[in-house]
């Protein structure tokens, strides 16, 4: 590859180990950064439903949970899913650079689409969105939104340096 002005530019070479490694790290900040959003703008008031999240937990465990242990898988199912995706999120951005447009953003709406319009809803786990109120689809697409955006500045930041 050249600048322009017959200088070659090394192009970084593609490393799915290097992609799956900064696209963990961008898994957790992007979760921090997705639970920030959430606090900030939560998708239902906490009395309205249940989280699914905890829905997901005791489908897995095949009873009710307490409380307690429902909260704690259910965060340690958030964590999973969203370190997950940015590992997924890292590899996909070694071999195809579309996937970081708008600078994550477009990732982001992308995972929205995929688990709270698709999967979810599918399992069982949330209402289709058209029965969602637009506060509820606001929030979900700011938060996936800020996903994106952080995994992308964490992903990037830590790809340059390995």
């Amino acid at each position: 590859m050249s600048n322009g002005a017959g200088e070659s530019i090394a192009q970084p070479s593609r490393s799915l180990a290097k992609g799956l490694l900064a696209g963990l790290a961008a898994g957790v900040a992007g979760t921090i950064a997705m639970t920030f959003a959430e606090r900030m703008f939560p998708p239902r008031p906490e009395e309205d439903e249940e989280h699914p999240g905890e829905l997901f937990a005791e489908k897995i465990a095949g009873h009710e949970l307490s409380p307690e242990v429902r909260e704690l898988a259910s965060k340690g199912i958030e964590w999973s899913m969203g370190i997950a995706a940015g590992a997924v999120y890292g590899a996909l951005a070694e071999y195809y650079p579309a996937a970081t447009s708008k600078e994550g953003a477009s990732f982001g709406i992308a995972l929205e689409a995929l688990t709270q319009e698709k999967a979810l809803p599918a399992l069982g786990l949330l209402r289709p969105k058209e029965d969602q109120t637009m506060r509820e689809r606001a929030s979900e697409i700011t938060s996936f939104v800020v996903f994106g955006i952080a995994a992308e500045m964490v992903r990037s930041f830590v790809r340059k340096r390995l």
